[in-house]
């Protein structure tokens, strides 16, 4: 253990005052005790162990259910660097704010000390972080998601290089909740939410925006992105990183099901959320998954949407404001067709079916290593190559199903432009306005986002052969408000083309916006859809794609002449190809 890391440890326990300091180990007896204790005190509740054996419920908070965005805060010394994206707080205030919080928080409470490895052992890409947490639900949920206990201290060794995070529950107040993130020492203190994103302090805290900042300096990249490999059928591997906003089906295609498997083509599972990407000596951009685990929404997850996740979390894994029924199974919307009687709501009360069964943000947390889909090389330290990436938003006409970019730049431009449009759930009365979400990086990028652009930038010029870049939408609908594409397993028919167009193996056509695919370039080979719907899949309006370019040129006026003078370039030339 090294001085800093003691130093550290010892400063904390100052502060909040602990009845005890635990060092997490990461032992199979460490954690059966810290289960055990769980379930005595009312924090877990043990699910039926003949159908999920190891499997357990948490229900948090009613007013701590999800990330705090507008609690979220990047403290560096310089304001500019934060940007207009995040929120700001000078390191002096925020820990005038804060330290106070932590004065004796821990009274009366374990304090937990978590290192924890991101990446795979024995990788040079993978990091140390070290949480101290006094939530034993946070201990319980690291260890699935990380390589957590004795085995960062080894990866550790006498070296100082860790991520340091401290994490308290605090009294639980949305008034007294902050996570701040304090740059110039890559730090994290979170206090008042045992909220995962708010409180697994591995996840986006540390493996985005933390490491976001750190990839920007050392030159790397760490990305809201899944990885996903594909075998085809002469026997060679493809790999394909995939960032989307939230509500466009990330995880169901990080899990895919092949449907074209009797052709040759299968599908496995890299990581479904973070990737960090180096350049290899070779000139492409290699990829790391440096989470263990996946910590994915439940509502809406089910066998017609997603078997392997389902098949995932049967065994030795956490719920959270799931609901549960009779007989002690864990249940949600979309898990299956038919609701159970006697259900016990998220909030622990008998389900009167006025309003859902499961908080809509409830989450599993289990182990990648029992998914189906995984990959043999998921653990690969050096990573696995990427040919192809993908951007997609959830657009209802505006987008067609796949294009791609005509360079790198080009690419950049386009992934810095997409966005989601909003539903009547999630902002009443602003049905259809497009929430912008650079890169699916907007809550989670450490630093100033037109600086983001400026590094993605500078990537491409380090890599020979770089990536190709398409974006994609899987969520167009016809004039009745009908799905025009099917999704799920078959979005894997888009993924080829795109291969293929890496490859250059496969035709494509010239439009304002980008190259597509001619319908006979996909394969659609078992799929009815009829050539009508493939025209409208496909289709780029002018008028409409004029209209998206004056948004894209609002949206980048925010960013000033911090903007990288190619992206206004490539605005100016988009809107000169529209005429």
């Amino acid at each position: 253990m090294t001085t800093r890391l003691q130093e550290w440890v010892d400063d904390v326990a100052r502060m909040t005052r602990p009845d005890r300091i635990h060092w997490c180990d990461g032992s199979e007896g460490e954690i059966e005790r810290l289960n055990g204790e769980m379930v005595d005190s009312g924090v877990l509740h043990a699910l039926n162990d003949d159908a999920y054996p190891n499997c357990y419920l948490h229900r948090s908070d009613p007013q701590d259910v999800a990330r705090t965005e507008h609690l979220t805060f990047i403290s560096s010394a310089d304001e500019s660097q934060a940007g207009p994206t995040n929120n700001w707080l000078s390191p002096k205030d925020a820990r005038e704010k804060l330290t106070p919080l932590y004065d004796g928080s821990m009274k009366g409470r374990t304090m937990y000390v978590v290192p924890y490895l991101m990446g795979p052992a024995g990788s040079p890409f993978s990091k140390v972080g070290v949480e101290i947490t006094d939530s034993p639900y946070v201990v319980a949920n690291l260890r699935i998601m990380t390589r957590m206990g004795n085995i960062a201290l080894e990866h550790l060794g006498d070296s100082d290089d860790f991520a340091p995070g401290l994490h308290s529950l605090g009294d639980l107040s949305p008034d007294r909740r902050f996570i701040t993130h304090f740059m110039d020492e890559r730090l994290v203190w979170s206090v008042g939410s045992g909220y995962g994103g708010n409180a697994l302090l591995s996840k986006k805290c540390f493996a985005l925006r933390i490491a976001s900042v750190i990839a920007r300096d050392e030159g790397w990249m760490a990305e809201h992105m899944l990885i996903l490999e594909v075998e085809m059928p002469d026997g060679s591997l493809k790999y394909v990183g995939g960032a989307f906003p939230s509500a466009c089906g990330k995880t169901n295609l990080a899990m895919l099901i092949s449907p074209l498997e009797q052709q040759g083509y299968k599908v496995r599972t890299i990581g479904d959320d973070i990737a960090w990407l180096a350049p290899g000596e070779d000139g492409r951009l290699w990829a790391i998954n440096p989470e263990a685990g996946f910590f994915g929404v439940a509502p809406g997850t089910g066998e017609d949407t997603n078997p392997n996740a389902m098949r995932t979390f049967n065994s030795n894994s956490m719920f959270t404001n799931v609901a549960m029924t009779a007989d002690s199974l864990p249940w949600w919307e979309g898990i299956s067709d038919d609701t159970p009687d006697g259900l016990t709501d998220w909030r622990g009360d008998a389900w009167t079916g006025k309003a859902p069964a499961s908080h809509p943000n409830a989450r599993y947390t289990c182990p990648a290593s029992q998914c189906p889909s995984i990959s043999p090389r998921w653990e690969d330290g050096q990573g696995v190559p990427i040919d192809v990436f993908l951007f997609g938003g959830r657009r209802a006409r505006l987008a067609p199903l796949v294009y791609e970019s005509t360079s790198w730049e080009h690419g950049v431009f386009m992934a810095s432009t997409i966005g989601s449009e909003t539903t009547a759930a999630q902002q009443s009365g602003a049905v259809g306005v497009t929430r912008r979400d650079p890169m699916a990086m907007l809550p989670f990028c450490g630093y100033h986002m037109a600086d983001y652009f400026h590094h993605w930038l500078d990537m491409g010029k380090k890599l020979t052969n770089p990536p190709k870049v398409f974006c994609v939408n899987w969520f167009r609908k016809d004039a009745d408000g009908g799905w025009l594409w099917p999704g799920f397993g078959e979005n894997l028919r888009v993924l080829l083309w795109a291969l293929q167009r890496a490859e250059g193996e496969a035709g494509a056509v010239e439009t304002p916006i980008g190259l597509l695919p001619e319908p006979a370039d996909l394969n659609l080979e078992g799929l009815s859809v009829s050539g009508g719907v493939l025209d409208e899949l496909l289709a780029v309006r002018r008028d409409e794609w004029r209209g998206e370019a004056d948004e894209v040129g609002e949206f980048y006026e925010k960013f000033g002449d911090r903007l990288p003078a190619s992206m206004a370039d490539q605005l100016s030339a988009l809107r000169g190809r529209l005429g």
